[in-house]
């Protein structure tokens, strides 16, 4: 009788052993780095400005529909910048801007 009691509290303590070392989570850490670059990006007044090409030091990135405002930008270098958007020879917009970082800037196109 009194193996038995002892080998039943040596499987229960055994089992709530694992049970207990189940239930347990080791420590975890979570790190990401925030994309601090400012972001410019594009208000357009109408569907042709759309098709319009955005050039940054001149640089063709697309078009004006790519980097609509609350949709999509382009991230740039903290610093100057001179953004222009042209539509075949015509020059919708020419601008020279400084930008810091997590800058977010929207141009209106017309």
């Amino acid at each position: 009788m009194r193996k038995t009691l002892t080998a039943l509290s040596i499987a229960g303590i055994l089992a709530n052993t694992l049970i207990l070392g189940a239930c347990t989570q080791m420590p975890s850490e979570k790190q990401s780095v925030s994309d601090m670059r400012p972001q410019i990006s594009f208000k357009a007044q109408s569907e042709f400005v759309q098709g319009a090409r955005v050039l940054v030091d001149g640089l063709d990135l697309g078009s004006v529909g790519d980097f609509l405002d609350g949709i999509a930008a382009v991230r740039v270098l903290p610093g100057m910048h001179k953004v222009t958007v042209t539509s075949g020879s015509t020059i919708l917009l020419d601008e020279k801007v400084y930008l810091g970082d997590g800058v977010s800037r929207s141009f209106i196109v017309r």
